[in-house]
């Protein structure tokens, strides 16, 4: 089958390790039909793969981030729609691809919503659990509930924005944020993070996350703790400058 969207999704790597994966569909305020949620997933597979990749930065370009799941080709497929071929790789809104990301970038102007609520589409990838995991169920069922819109102001009072910029800065700043967290020991950066996502969805208890986060944070002082210790001692990162560490 013809592809008729060859750039809905461009992906540049470079050669600091930071992969850019850009929705661009301009036309559908880069709303995602069942053809780029494909191109997506190969995109992010692609990236999870390639170890020369360390940080990945997610934007839509045009000035719109992601305006929901395609509604025209839900109103095309009618309710065959489930039974497609597009099943199981559907993303359904734009806060479903928002709280995916560990850092999340708004411009002043954005909006975060529910706001397939309109139109009785579901959320199916993940929206419901993520989005409580970020802001607390008592935010999150507001949001779900009412499928209001949330200004950038309150979104970063709650947690579901970390940063926001003017408009037009949003993919300067993430690239510059994803160039901070190159600049610091990776082993160890990515053991907290996974601990955190451990401790977020997947721990029996708080003792087992306590557990786990020993359990693997262990494993890197004997690597790069050990070596930041002597970089310390030789006069890097002194001040709170990450400018010498080299580990």
């Amino acid at each position: 089958m013809a592809d008729n969207e060859p750039e809905a999704v461009q992906v540049h790597k470079s050669s600091d390790g930071i992969t850019t994966i850009t929705i661009n569909r301009e036309h559908r305020r880069n709303a995602i039909d069942g053809p780029t949620a494909r191109k997506l997933t190969d995109a992010f597979l692609v990236f999870e793969n390639d170890p020369t990749q360390k940080v990945c930065v997610f934007y839509g370009a045009h000035g719109t981030f992601c305006a929901g799941f395609d509604i025209h080709e839900v109103a095309q497929y009618g309710h065959g729609f489930r039974d497609s071929s597009y099943k199981g790789s559907i993303i359904d809104d734009r806060l479903e691809l928002s709280v995916l990301g560990d850092i999340r970038v708004a411009e002043e102007t954005a909006v975060f919503g529910v706001f397939c609520r309109r139109f009785g589409v579901p959320l199916i990838d993940g929206g419901a659990v993520r989005l409580q995991a970020v802001v607390g169920l008592g935010r999150a069922l507001d949001m779900i509930l009412t499928g209001r819109g949330v200004s950038t102001e309150e979104a970063l009072h709650m947690g579901l924005a970390n940063r926001v910029v003017p408009k037009g800065q949003a993919l300067a700043e993430a690239t510059n944020i994803a160039r901070q967290l190159l600049a610091v020991p990776q082993a160890c950066m990515n053991t907290d993070r996974t601990s955190c996502y451990y401790s977020a969805y997947n721990a029996r208890s708080f003792e087992d996350a306590l557990s786990n986060e020993f359990n693997e944070g262990i494993k890197v002082i004997n690597t790069e703790s050990v070596r930041g210790a002597s970089e310390f001692s030789n006069g890097a990162g002194r001040h709170g400058s990450f400018e010498k560490a080299k580990i």
